[in-house]
């Protein structure tokens, strides 16, 4: 059976150097006039939808008056994303990894994000990534992070992708977000300390494997209990 990997992108497969947050911060403050909007907003491992949620909630903002947001802060990124930030860059071993696995013909790459997916896309094509999957769950398919990987896996079907359920599903993340959206579908789960945790955070999770990075191939594979 094929095995799917679905992967996060900020702070597993990439960093930004902080152009998301920026891009959501002009936007709300161009639509609204309120500076610094998503201040004190959890953010890491959440989706677009729900971050924004949260910040309409804080300032008093209407949901119907959000229609015209994710426009804006799209532009914002594709502005923001050419400039430099701290931490900004693929996370070590990833466009190695992706090489390998793409090779594979019993793999299945895809995305599971929380960010929209034309900002998944912005991202992933400034650092040539894009290109190694067919398709995803995004932000726009649910505002919680939870009931993303069963649309990943119907997504994936209608890609012409495999016919696959969630134990033959390994999700990729940096969060502790990302753990519990495996478990909750029965998937097992890898956690990678890229991100905004430590090893030591992620194994007080449901991780089935926490790696520091990417970086080795064969601890990775191993970890995806993929067999050459």
């Amino acid at each position: 059976m094929t095995k799917i990997i679905l992967f996060d992108i900020d702070g597993t497969l990439v960093l930004t150097g902080g152009a998301g947050v920026r891009a959501m911060t002009r936007a709300f403050e161009e639509l609204f006039t309120i500076p610094d909007a998503f201040r004190g907003i959890a953010m890491f491992g959440r989706t677009d939808a729900g971050i924004l949620f949260d910040a309409a909630v804080a300032h008093d903002v209407a949901g119907s008056e959000l229609g015209r947001f994710r426009g804006v802060y799209l532009a914002h990124l594709a502005t923001e994303i050419a400039k430099p930030g701290p931490r900004k860059g693929i996370m070590p071993g990833v466009r190695r990894l992706l090489d390998l696995l793409a090779d594979r013909t019993d793999v299945y790459l895809a995305l599971l994000t929380g960010n929209y997916e034309a900002a998944a896309r912005v991202k992933l094509e400034y650092f040539d990534l894009w290109r190694y999957f067919r398709c995803g769950a995004f932000g726009d398919d649910a505002p919680h992070r939870n009931s993303l990987l069963p649309k990943a896996l119907d997504r994936i079907r209608q890609c012409g992708g495999p016919d696959a359920g969630p134990a033959d599903v390994v999700v990729i993340g940096d969060t502790p977000l990302d753990v519990a959206c495996a478990a909750a579908s029965g998937a097992r789960s890898i956690a990678v300390a890229t991100g905004s945790y430590g090893v030591d955070a992620l194994r007080s999770t449901d991780a089935d494997v926490v790696l520091r990075d990417l970086s080795d191939e064969a601890e990775v594979l191993r970890a995806l209990q993929i067999l050459d």
